[in-house]
């Protein structure tokens, strides 16, 4: 009967135990998805674009190019990689990420603290905004634009005022992912490079969690063999063909993959 009376009290706690640990814990961890990726097609790209941003829209691509002098925007032919047309931003702006919204499109610098809003059909500048950090990334999640500096934190910006809305720490487990870049949203999600990794972290917008990480080690190949190659940086998503696109600076291709869960 003593030990009866042990396990009446054991098993209750016992049960209490696994419940919270089936209900809360694995929530956890099984909300982490780890990728690898599959080549499925690989087009041209112009080894001298120093890529910062990186959008696919009714059949064309567009990019954005950084460093001082040579900044640019572009519109260009997806499968040759050739260039259909093009803006050059001024000699003392840095460009940086691009994000369409409205038939517009924006286009942030690096240290200018300024951004730059274009016709999407001729390219012409109609408007200028400013921000108070650097700028890097840029997207659109239908609503507002979504913004990062380099650091862990996104910043939501109002697409007609933009005033910055809402901010967004990014964190794995509760750590910091800092160097968020590129930044693409893709089925809900908000898929950004992080610099200056091979690896491509996906982020739920509502809390800010690291829902996945893309491990892109490897796509180009043998690197020596292209002199000047740096990071991995540009994102592109086909919705209407669900693609996804990814590029680097200064790289001589630009590949198409499907994501391969590892976990």
């Amino acid at each position: 009967m003593k030990n009866l009376s042990a396990y009446s009290v054991f098993l209750p706690a016992l049960s209490l135990w696994a419940l919270i640990f089936l209900f809360f814990v694995p929530a956890k961890l099984t909300a982490m998805q780890i990728y690898s990726y599959r080549i499925v097609q690989v087009y041209p790209h112009d080894p001298g674009a120093f890529t910062q941003g990186l959008v696919f829209k009714d059949g064309v691509l567009y990019e954005s190019t950084g460093l001082l002098g040579q900044s640019s925007l572009r519109e260009v032919e997806l499968t040759t990689g050739s260039l259909l047309k093009y803006t050059m931003l001024p000699a003392d702006v840095f460009g940086e990420g691009i994000a369409l919204f409205n038939h517009k499109i924006a286009l942030l610098s690096w240290q200018q603290y300024k951004g730059f809003i274009y016709d999407r059909d001729s390219f012409s500048l109609i408007d200028e905004f400013y921000y108070t950090t650097e700028g890097w990334g840029l997207t659109y999640d239908g609503e507002r634009l979504i913004m990062s500096d380099g650091s862990a934190t996104l910043q939501f910006l109002n697409p007609g005022t933009f005033e910055v809305e809402d901010t967004l720490k990014v964190t794995d487990s509760g750590t910091p992912v800092t160097g968020l870049n590129e930044l693409e949203f893709i089925k809900g999600k908000i898929f950004a490079n992080v610099w200056p990794t091979d690896r491509i972290v996906i982020i739920s917008p509502q809390n800010g969690a690291v829902a996945g990480w893309i491990n892109l080690k490897g796509i180009l190949g043998d690197q020596s063999e292209y002199r000047g190659v740096d990071v991995l940086n540009g994102i592109a998503y086909d919705a209407a063909k669900d693609r996804l696109f990814i590029t680097g600076k200064f790289w001589p291709k630009l590949f198409e993959i499907q994501l391969v869960p590892l976990r």
